[in-house]
């Protein structure tokens, strides 16, 4: 289980160019990180993360995967 802050942590390093997204090739280029968000998600690949609750562009917002670890019963 994740709090908020470790969240918004997590995410802002995963989010290299700082453009508040995270895209599929972002996700690729940190496995552990990425291996964190799958454990947090329930969801088994960024592939999947992102066709399921990312934006149509391919990338994730921070607010879009609160979401998403809150469904999951994740986010303390």
């Amino acid at each position: 289980m994740a709090t908020s802050q470790e969240l918004q942590s997590l995410f802002n390093t995963l989010d290299r160019d700082q453009d508040g997204k995270v895209s599929i090739n972002e996700l690729f280029l940190s496995p552990g990180l990425s291996a964190i968000i799958s454990a947090e998600t329930g969801i088994s690949s960024p592939q999947e993360l992102l066709a399921m609750h990312g934006d149509k562009d391919g990338s994730i917002s921070f607010e879009e995967l609160k979401e998403v670890v809150k469904k999951a019963s994740n986010l303390t």
